[in-house]
C-alpha cells in the first residue's frame, strides 16, 4: 500500500471515528436529558397532585362564598381561595421552567447556569410557600369552621385558636422541613445528573 493510499484510509477512519464520537455524545446527551426530565418529573407529579386537590378545594369554597356573611370571614375565604389557586400555579410554573432546560441545544456551562438559576427560584418559592402556610393555618381556620359547622369561630369557639394554632404550627413546621428536604434532594440529584456531562465531555 502506497503512502497516499494509507493517508486516505487513515483519513477515512478518522472521519468515521469522529462521526461515531459525535453520535455517541448525542446519544449520551439525549439519555441525560431524559434522566434529567424524569428526575424533575418527580416534582411535577407531587405538585400536580397537590395542585388538583387545591383547585378542587378552591372551587368548593368559591361556590360557598355567600356563606361568609361577615367582612372578616369573607376576607379569610378570599385569601384562602387565592392561596389555593396562585401558590400551586407559581410552583408548577417554576418546575416547568426547570424541565424546559435543553441540554442538547445549550453548552455545558449554559446548562449549569440556567439550572442553578431555576433551582434557586424553585427553592425560594418553596420557602415563601412555607411562610405563607403559617398564615394560611390561621386564616383558614375560621373558613373551615364556617364551611363544616356553619359557625363563626370568633363568636362561638375562639378558645380553640389558642391550642389548635400552636399544635398545627408544630406539625406544619415538621412537615414543611421534611418536604423541603425531599425537594432539595431531588433538585440536588438533578444537579448531579447534569454534572456527569462534564465527565463525558472531558
Amino acid at each position: 500500500m502506497e503512502l497516499e493510499e494509507m493517508q486516505a484510509v487513515w483519513s477515512q477512519m478518522s472521519d468515521q471515528l469522529e462521526n461515531q464520537n459525535k453520535l455517541t455524545n448525542k446519544l449520551i446527551m439525549q439519555m441525560t436529558q431524559e434522566r434529567y426530565k424524569n428526575k424533575i418529573g418527580i416534582l411535577s407529579k407531587y405538585e400536580g397532585i397537590g395542585a388538583i386537590v387545591c383547585f378542587i378545594a378552591a372551587l368548593s369554597l368559591l361556590l360557598q362564598l355567600p356563606k361568609f356573611d361577615t367582612w372578616y370571614l369573607l376576607v379569610s375565604a378570599v385569601f384562602t381561595i387565592a392561596y389555593l389557586i396562585i401558590v400551586p400555579l407559581v410552583v408548577l410554573h417554576s418546575i416547568k421552567e426547570m424541565k424546559r432546560i435543553n441540554l442538547i441545544e445549550n453548552t455545558y456551562k449554559e446548562t449549569l447556569v440556567a439550572y442553578a438559576q431555576k433551582k434557586k427560584q424553585f427553592l425560594l418559592k418553596q420557602r415563601i410557600g412555607i411562610y405563607l402556610n403559617f398564615i394560611l393555618l390561621v386564616v383558614s381556620l375560621p373558613v373551615i369552621f364556617k364551611v363544616f359547622k356553619d359557625e363563626d369561630i370568633f363568636m362561638t369557639n375562639v378558645n380553640l385558636m389558642y391550642w389548635y394554632v400552636p399544635i398545627m404550627a408544630i406539625f406544619l413546621l415538621v412537615f414543611s422541613r421534611w418536604g423541603y428536604g425531599k425537594y432539595k434532594n431531588v433538585t440536588n440529584s438533578a444537579s448531579k445528573i447534569l454534572e456527569e456531562l462534564d465527565n463525558t465531555s472531558s
